[in-house]
């Protein structure tokens, strides 16, 4: 029996990228579909859970995916209250890499030292990687800041995070490159999850701060988040700090995203979300 893999995305085009990896990690066909919200996603969830046997709805899953996190979640939760006893299919929550991309950094810095107790510092947080992020890093037991240009979007992350998880992130305003530079004053990690192509810190502003122990830069465009890094870093040693590149944790964030869909072939209940995946994902790194 064919597996299939329901795309549902937020945004108009459903992501490439996810359909590429939706059938790397193992479906036969990946079904895309846009524009979706919890108005108008209940028909075609009961398309899916309706169509097959019990012992053959492992086949059937769906991904749901775009690029506003927030948006994904409501779609998320839309998709599940459709479901009823003997009647669901597995489903993932990735919107823009949110969950696999923020897991597999997390958990190779946590693969790099330890974490709890540490000071952590998620530069340009306010995105679906940036925030997911400081929430595992929570998680783990650091103490955590997010940045971000606008006081008010820092502190809206901060809150959307304390609701989802029951972490609590401190909010730091950092318009620009000094001001990022004085937030990370007392940090131990730094994880970097701005916009593709903007610098958030040039290389003097964290290479003498002898606080810092762990970086990860999220970002594969030049020029890089964290100037003096490169992507390809695989915990490298630059001047006395474990560098994490975009590309050194990629290769996790890959195998995650791939091995997750996998598994939603292997059950027709399973709901994977940011604490499952990032349980996978601290398994594999």
């Amino acid at each position: 029996m064919k597996k299939l893999l329901f795309q549902f995305d937020t945004d108009t085009h459903p992501s490439v990228f996810d359909t590429v990896v939706g059938y790397d990690g193992g479906a036969d066909h990946v079904i895309g579909h846009g524009s979706l919200m919890p108005e108008n996603v209940t028909a075609l969830v009961e398309g899916a859970m309706f169509t097959r046997s019990p012992k053959d709805k492992k086949n059937t899953a769906i991904f749901v995916g775009g690029s506003n996190m927030l948006a994904g979640q409501e779609l998320f939760t839309a998709v599940q209250n459709c479901f009823f006893p003997g009647f669901q299919v597995s489903v993932m929550l990735d919107s823009n890499g949110s969950n696999t991309t923020a897991a597999a950094a997390v958990a190779k810095l946590a693969s790099s030292g330890v974490l709890a107790g540490k000071n952590a510092v998620v530069l340009a947080g306010t995105g679906p990687v940036g925030q997911r992020a400081a929430a595992m890093l929570a998680q783990e037991g650091a103490n955590v800041s997010l940045t971000a240009r606008k006081m008010s979007r820092a502190v809206e992350a901060c809150n959307n995070m304390r609701l989802r998880f029951g972490v609590d992130i401190t909010p730091i305003e950092a318009f620009d490159n000094d001001a990022r530079a004085r937030a990370i004053e007392n940090a131990t990690i730094i994880l970097a999850t701005g916009a593709a192509g903007v610098e958030l810190l040039t290389a003097d502003q964290w290479q003498y701060n002898s606080n810092i122990e762990m970086i990860a830069d999220a970002n594969a465009t030049p020029p890089l988040g964290i100037g003096g890094t490169d992507m390809m870093d695989k915990g490298n040693l630059r001047h006395g700090k474990i560098i994490w590149g975009a590309i050194g944790f990629g290769a996790l964030k890959l195998a995650l995203h791939r091995a997750c869909i996998a598994k939603l072939f292997t059950d027709n209940k399973l709901v994977l979300d940011a604490e499952n995946i990032f349980a996978l994902a601290k398994e594999m790194a």
